[in-house]
């Protein structure tokens, strides 16, 4: 029999989880805002990029009516400077473009109904929301810059997956992989390079999102109380300890599939996040 002491706890904890639910529900809304205010400047980078492309390529064709009434050494240094322009503004589409191919992805994960299976490229999922853990991880931890090494198994059909829980779950990994290795990066050990390795392979019947990181690692006792509601590791206002608690959800109820882990204290960890094959 619980005792009412007991009850009491159990009441609070839900309590304080509809809280942290109702938080994070209010900044996904707000996250859903931002990246759209977002993508209209981004489209202008894009659109002024091509014009001035365009632009280019009209200068080249009066430049070349004109090559008789300009020096030959001027010339060299106006190519030049067009080659090294054209160039820039390449760059600037292919990077306006990438960003807006994330934001369109962000939203439609955002917008998801609840439990809604869509088709969905996972490797293309994994890929960028560990790009968004890094980049949200700079901006956060002073002095953070770690390796990310990838491995993408090609010709891996679209997957029927709640894909704003998926990339939730691989958002929570990521980010504890990131801050793992961080966290070990101010020890200054000598040679310490801080890396976490990605990667997206069936096996089987099975999909595997394996993320392994060369920091911290986990004692006997975190590894027990991993999934424990409201418990972390973390200082306070780092961690809200339930990071664990929603991916194992995410992954064992929502997708019908297991988390798995390595670690060893002082070297790495790995987890493995498993979902059936669903073409």
């Amino acid at each position: 029999m619980e005792t009412i002491e007991q009850q009491k706890q159990q009441v609070e904890s839900l309590q304080n989880q509809l809280k942290q639910q109702e938080k994070m529900a209010t900044l996904g809304l707000l996250t859903a805002g931002i990246v759209h205010e977002i993508r209209n400047p981004l489209n202008f980078v894009i659109n002024f990029s091509k014009l001035s492309d365009g632009l280019i390529k009209d200068l080249e064709e009066d430049l070349d009516a004109n090559e008789d009434k300009i020096a030959d050494d001027d010339m060299e240094d106006i190519r030049d400077i067009m080659a090294n322009l054209n160039e820039n503004l390449q760059k600037i589409k292919e990077h306006g473009e990438r960003a807006i191919s994330i934001i369109q992805n962000i939203l439609l994960y955002s917008r998801g109904k609840e439990d809604e299976r869509i088709p969905t490229d996972v490797c293309k999922l994994v890929k960028e929301y560990v790009w968004l853990s890094y980049h949200a991880m700079r901006a956060n931890l002073k002095n953070f810059n770690i390796s990310i090494e990838e491995d993408y198994e090609e010709g891996i059909p679209l997957q029927s997956v709640i894909p704003q829980d998926l990339s939730r779950a691989v958002l929570n990994v990521m980010n504890n992989a990131c801050y793992a290795v961080w966290e070990k990066s101010q020890q200054d050990l000598p040679d310490y390079k801080p890396t976490v390795s990605v990667q997206v392979a069936r096996r089987g019947k099975e999909l595997v999102i394996a993320i392994t990181d060369n920091g911290t690692g986990m004692s006997e006792e975190v590894k027990q109380r991993l999934f424990d509601t409201f418990f972390t590791t973390k200082p306070t206002g780092q961690g809200t300890g339930l990071g664990m608690y929603i991916t194992r959800n995410i992954i064992e109820e929502k997708h019908h599939g297991r988390i798995e882990f390595d670690s060893e204290e002082g070297k790495f960890t790995t987890f493995s996040l498993i979902i059936p094959v669903k073409e």
